[in-house]
């Protein structure tokens, strides 16, 4: 499984390349982007419509309607992905890289440092967005990367054998702050490890020793496959399954639901 990539790897890449932007601010992308970047909008390509209180804020898309964006996109199986936001990976490129891989897609990295370090890398910009392209669907039937939703995470929240990671800020874990959704607080049994632990100052990732010896601490001896982690709504939790990959922990599960939809549907 491909994770990360530097600026420099990923700019140097000159086999068949397409570098998904996945910036949250739309018009940052019509600016100016990587040439030949497309947009990956989070709320229209990476997510569902939304039922809060059944599936949470950004559900995930039908494997039919992620196999068709990836199509329109010229994506084949032979395509190398790099994938790049301006929130150290946070917001949404993590999430683009884990519904990559989970549809079987092996070869897509998230490029380390982001848009930041690709533009003092030399990337060459446009603000040209690519024409759709018209490539059939891959064989994609069903996710292939392990999810979680309301009722088993209901049963293994407190469970000797499984660990449930919020990853959001703390102040919204101890539920001193809630911005996006209706009840502030966490899921009873999660333990809070915030995503920015698992960058360094300068928004790179830290060294994937590093980030061994942390999640291996939040796990508690819990086998890393037995881990659920979760956020808001299902988007930054993948930058914690992206660290645990990196750090040669890979198979947690992603609760897509997250607070927003537990504090829904708990009382």
């Amino acid at each position: 499984m491909q994770t990360l990539v530097t600026a420099e790897e990923a700019l140097g890449n000159r086999g068949l390349v397409r570098f998904i932007d996945a910036r949250r601010d739309a018009e940052a992308y019509a600016t100016a982007h990587v040439a030949g970047a497309v947009h990956a909008d989070l709320e229209t390509d990476l997510s569902a419509v939304d039922d809060p209180a059944a599936g949470g804020r950004h559900p995930l898309p039908t494997p039919a309607a992620w196999a068709a964006t990836l199509g329109a996109w010229g994506i084949t199986p032979e395509t190398q992905v790099y994938v790049y936001d301006d929130t150290g990976g946070a917001v949404a490129a993590a999430r683009t890289w884990w519904m990559l891989h989970a549809a079987g897609h092996r070869r897509a990295a998230v490029v380390d440092g982001g848009w930041a370090a690709l533009c003092d890398a030399g990337a060459p910009l446009s603000n040209d967005a690519p024409e759709p392209a018209d490539t059939a669907p891959g064989p994609f039937a069903e996710w292939q990367l392990p999810t979680v939703d309301f009722a088993e995470v209901a049963d293994r929240r407190e469970r000797a054998d499984s660990r449930l990671i919020d990853v959001r800020a703390a102040k919204r874990w101890r539920g001193d702050t809630e911005p996006l959704d209706p009840v502030a607080g966490h899921i009873p049994g999660s333990v809070n490890l915030p995503l920015t632990e698992n960058l360094g100052p300068d928004g790179h990732f830290l060294p994937a020793a590093e980030l061994r010896a942390t999640y291996l601490e939040a796990l508690g001896g819990v086998p890393p496959e037995r881990a659920i982690l979760q956020c808001g709504s299902g988007v930054t939790a993948c930058h914690g399954l992206l660290a645990m990959a990196h750090a040669g922990l890979p198979g947690a599960a992603l609760y897509v639901g997250s607070w927003s939809e537990w504090c829904r549907r708990v009382p």
